[in-house]
């Protein structure tokens, strides 16, 4: 049997992509194994999977000030043996990472035992952990294929995004039970990442007296950010965070409002979902989620809401615009032709790990 260790961490986008794969190589009769870190989201999503679940020492990766970067480097110095000897314990004959801080002690531990290392990269431009990761790496898998320019030394390949089959069977009438909704008025999914988004809380909440009008919500805000004071609306529903049930939530949905992390957006296209989409700035990221938008925009299957422009009006007005343009975006979603990632994925997992 073999074996194959997954890594990938600090939000759900590194997460759930993984799963997809894990799910047909567990078919296949691979052994599965994942590395991540002690604290991360990642943690309780895998084991959640029933998947072994390995933790490791990791330091966050900043490109602002922090006083954090004065340590967190020797975390990474301390994951890199954590995860050198794991490899030397689990002997996988290949890794997969998905990129995050995480990732980087483990692609590093595994080049160290010479084991080869595919990554993947979701953002039009590589992030900070890929980049480090580059000269480690046997080959690195994109979704866009502007993005192969960013890939020096032959590297690249662009295989689009693995979707999980769970997030494609999804049943509508299971998401109207789940949150008491009806027929009569069209659903909206306001989600900010797995962590959440303080500013598009604060405008969907001051929002919801004219939103609830026409629509129902259902509202993702991120841990700890669920507010009791709105738990008694009708129509409107708040959760920190959600896992099998976004399929059957996803299905019932007409209209998605959502940050632009490449691995959620690419979800919503195989869904056939109109979006809007509120990227992060360039103050707060490093400008992926503005390119990732910028693209989608152009054809033809998002709408953009910049979120130095958001407000409780231009919310409303966005929303009602992308609504009343939802079968025009919808043609153009219908026009993209999804690659199958999963299993071009697949195919070269095979072939490098021989």
């Amino acid at each position: 049997m073999k074996t194959i260790v997954f890594t990938g961490g600090g939000s759900a986008g590194h997460v759930t992509p993984n799963l997809a794969i894990i799910s047909k190589l567990r078919k296949q009769g691979w052994n599965i194994q994942y590395i991540g870190s002690k604290d991360g989201i990642e943690r309780e999503i895998i084991q959640h999977a029933g998947i072994d679940y390995h933790p490791i020492s990791s330091g966050k990766l900043r490109r602002y000030f922090d006083l954090k970067n004065m340590k967190d480097p020797f975390k990474v110095v301390k994951g890199i043996g954590d995860a050198y000897r794991l490899m030397r314990k689990l002997k996988p004959s290949i890794v997969f990472s998905k990129g995050g801080f995480v990732s980087v002690p483990v692609i590093i531990g595994a080049w160290l035992n010479r084991i080869p290392v595919i990554s993947h990269e979701s953002d039009i431009s590589p992030g900070l952990a890929n980049k480090i990761s580059l000269p480690f790496v046997s080959r690195i898998c994109v979704n866009f294929p502007e993005s192969l320019k960013y890939i020096q030394g032959g590297k690249g390949i662009c295989t689009g995004l693995p979707i999980r089959d769970q997030i494609l069977q999804g049943k509508a009438l299971k998401g109207y039970e789940l949150c008491d909704f009806h027929k009569q008025k069209p659903v909206l999914l306001i989600m900010g990442g797995s962590l959440g988004a303080q500013k598009i809380n604060q405008a969907v909440r001051e929002s919801l007296p004219s939103l609830l009008e026409r629509y129902q919500l259902v509202h993702l805000c991120g841990k700890g950010q669920t507010d009791p004071a709105y738990a008694h609306l009708r129509g409107y529903k708040q959760y920190e965070y959600m896992n099998e049930e976004l399929a059957d939530v996803l299905a019932m949905t007409d209209l998605v409002i959502s940050r632009a992390g490449a691995t959620s957006i690419f979800e919503f296209l195989a869904l056939r979902k109109p979006m809007l989409l509120i990227p992060l700035t360039r103050q707060a990221s490093r400008g992926d989620q503005l390119l990732n938008a910028a693209s989608f925009e152009r054809q033809g299957y998002a709408q953009v809401l910049f979120e130095e422009n958001l407000s409780p009006e231009t919310l409303i007005s966005g929303i009602n615009e992308v609504y009343e343009n939802r079968e025009q975006m919808i043609a153009s979603i219908r026009s993209n032709e999804q690659t199958q990632a999963v299993d071009t994925i697949i195919r070269l997992i095979e072939e490098t790990s021989k």
